[in-house]
């Protein structure tokens, strides 16, 4: 069943195959949409054109968002679009261990810029290219609203993240173009791996949550593709979970023992 076919969407932050931007780029590609893709900087330009052609052959443009000039270009160029994955953050590596009180001036603007801001930066230069009836979704994380240790300046980005989503879907609403959040469990990417202790995340959260599994990458891509097709029509505002119900848990069961 193709749930998005005739349908363009536009996907930022595909810097590999791995990344969570590759994975709903996959999904939003099999249930027939077609993908425009942005990169930022020529370090990562030969893989987002590389995925471009596995998934379609659908255009790729230059994005830098925090640069006014480049998102004017993007807007020129991308013609009319019914949806945007924003898949954009970064936080220094040292404001992603330590205390939080330690973050620099230069380390928060940058990271409220580039994970917060940049949202409402592609929004405002794309609004005019969106479709209405569109959808834009934007990626979060459970340290947004509740405290995962060393993700610290990060998780403060990504509170703001959702609240600029709310504020878009009040703004768009009379366009009926949804605005939502999908918040990921641990997947392991590039940017995930520089939070300190990582690595042991996955198993803990597979061991908590109700479903006892981890994520991939294409389990968000499922989520993403309801959200940029019909079926949620009538969703906006909201913050979508897709990490096994982990972020229901108020107690977590103790270990097996061996």
């Amino acid at each position: 069943m193709s749930l998005l076919e005739g349908k363009t969407i536009l996907v930022t932050g595909v810097a590999n195959r791995w990344s969570i931007a590759s994975g709903i780029a996959r999904q939003l590609h099999a249930h027939g949409a077609r993908l425009i893709l942005t990169y930022q900087g020529e370090r990562v330009e030969d893989s987002v054109r590389k995925t471009a052609a596995e998934l379609g052959g659908g255009p790729v443009f230059p994005c830098d968002v925090t640069n006014d000039d480049s998102l004017d270009a993007l807007a020129a160029a991308v013609g009319r679009i019914d949806g945007i994955v924003h898949s954009i953050a970064f936080v220094k590596k040292e404001d992603l261990s330590g205390k939080v009180y330690d973050t620099s001036r230069d380390g928060f603007a940058m990271a409220m810029d580039i994970s917060s801001y940049s949202l409402i930066a592609l929004v405002g230069h794309l609004k005019d290219n969106l479709n209405d009836g569109g959808s834009i979704m934007a990626l979060t994380y459970l340290g947004g609203t509740q405290i995962v240790p060393n993700y610290n300046v990060a998780g403060i980005a990504k509170a703001a993240l959702e609240a600029i989503v709310r504020y878009l879907a009040f703004d768009l609403g009379d366009r009926g173009i949804r605005v939502n959040a999908i918040s990921a469990g641990p997947i392991s990417t590039a940017s995930s791996r520089q939070v300190a202790g990582f690595s042991a995340m996955p198993a803990k959260v597979a061991a908590a949550a109700p479903l006892k599994r981890t994520i991939s990458a294409d389990d968000v891509g499922n989520c993403a593709v309801y959200l940029a097709s019909d079926l949620s029509s009538q969703v906006t505002a909201d913050v979508h979970f897709v990490d096994a119900g982990y972020h229901a848990m108020g107690m977590y069961p103790e270990a097996p023992k061996a």
